[in-house]
């Protein structure tokens, strides 16, 4: 019998990694395909549009408007209703200082959770430590998305080190059709792609910096930035950054060479784009974050990939499947760009190298990972065993 997942997330509409993270875990853990039912109770930062046919055909069974009193506690009580309930985890998303609203939830919960972790940090405040600490306590399983981050937490954290598996960020197979298309650099103006919601950290000016010192080739490379402006840098402070990066193209001379795409574009279209970028660029200026939804996308659709020395990188690329740059680099990036572009030899190599990692990474792979994970807990728990009736509430928290 199919084991009934519940969800804790954002969800779409919002646009965010972990919402398009959770559509795709719940298309593969619980859709019609799968044969499970399931339900997501969404997070909101504000009261937003009620849950509706348009907004949520199936998935959405609640809202939790973060702050509001007696949301945690009902949020849990429709959770309660599934066998499984997967936990996504960003100290931003819930209510309350450092996201600790989330624990209200865990409180309340009876069956067995799934605890994800999207963020690890390195230096936490006390309470950052507290809250995650909390939240690993209060799972009955533990996913971090890397090697780097599962050390991290177990070093860094008192948590049970049994209790912590490591399954990749999944990707849908983005290939091209046409595999010999994919095995070889194209003919006519090579392409750069940088992708995904645009904000400060992004690391986007050192890639037009480095566009600036391959003004020589011919044709010269354009460099396609393309995402909206991130939600919460929006409201913050508006469209700065992508202003200060066309004023930045301009000043370099490379406006002709940088393309902006402020769209937030559906999977279909994404696919498109990706597959036809000759290079990928992950120019971001963490040197901590160990978890890059785009970078597993770049690695599934067998593309070349530039990216600074950030913890996913250094782990998904170091063998060869990417080429890695320091930090803040605009000639180091410009160098490694102009290799892949410039050599056919070695653009076939990263295709070749992320070929081989790619099966592990598409969501099918993964979703059995995590549907493992649920088996196991359900052996010991007993859950699934009964013909419980799914959740069919609505409700807005």
């Amino acid at each position: 019998m199919a084991l009934r997942y519940g969800f804790l997330s954002t969800y779409p509409p919002t646009q965010c990694g972990l919402a398009t993270f959770t559509a795709a875990l719940h298309k593969q853990l619980a859709g019609p395909a799968a044969g499970g039912s399931s339900g997501v109770v969404r997070l909101l930062d504000r009261p937003g549009t009620a849950v509706s046919p348009q907004t949520a055909p199936t998935a959405v069974v609640g809202e939790l408007v973060a702050g509001t009193r007696d949301g945690p506690a009902r949020a849990a009580r429709l959770l309660n209703r599934f066998d499984v309930v997967v936990v996504q985890h960003e100290y931003g998303v819930y209510g309350g200082r450092d996201g600790d609203e989330v624990l209200r939830v865990l409180h309340d919960l009876n069956v067995p959770v799934i605890v994800v972790l999207h963020t690890v940090l390195v230096r936490p405040t006390r309470h950052q430590r507290h809250v995650l600490e909390a939240v690993a306590a209060a799972a009955a399983a533990v996913v971090v998305m890397t090697e780097t981050a599962r050390v991290r937490l177990v070093a860094g954290y008192r948590v049970d080190p049994h209790a912590v598996s490591v399954i990749p960020h999944g990707a849908d197979d983005n290939r091209a059709d046409d595999n010999r298309r994919a095995l070889s650099v194209r003919a006519g103006r090579p392409t750069v792609l940088t992708w995904g919601l645009i904000g400060p950290g992004k690391g986007i000016e050192w890639g037009i910096a480095a566009m600036a010192a391959l003004t020589d080739l011919v044709p010269a490379p354009r460099y396609l930035v393309a995402g909206e402006t991130h939600p919460k840098v929006l409201a913050r402070e508006g469209t700065a950054y992508r202003d200060s990066l066309a004023a930045q193209a301009r000043q370099l001379g490379v406006s002709g060479s940088v393309v902006f795409d402020a769209r937030y574009l559906d999977a279909a279209s994404l696919a498109e784009m990706v597959r036809g970028a000759d290079v990928i660029l992950l120019p971001y200026d963490s040197r901590d974050q160990v978890t890059s939804g785009v970078l597993i996308e770049a690695v599934a659709a067998h593309k070349p990939i530039v990216a600074t020395r950030f913890p996913h990188a250094v782990e998904l690329l170091g063998d060869g499947v990417g080429l890695l740059v320091p930090h803040r680099d605009p000639a180091a990036i410009a160098t490694a760009v102009r290799s892949v572009i410039g050599d056919n030899g070695i653009a076939r190599g990263l295709v070749r190298a992320a070929a081989a990692r790619a099966p592990e990474l598409l969501w099918p792979m993964v979703a059995d990972r995590y549907r493992q994970l649920a088996a196991g807990l359900g052996a010991r728990t007993g859950i699934g065993m009964t013909d419980r009736p799914a959740a069919a509430v609505t409700a807005i928290l």
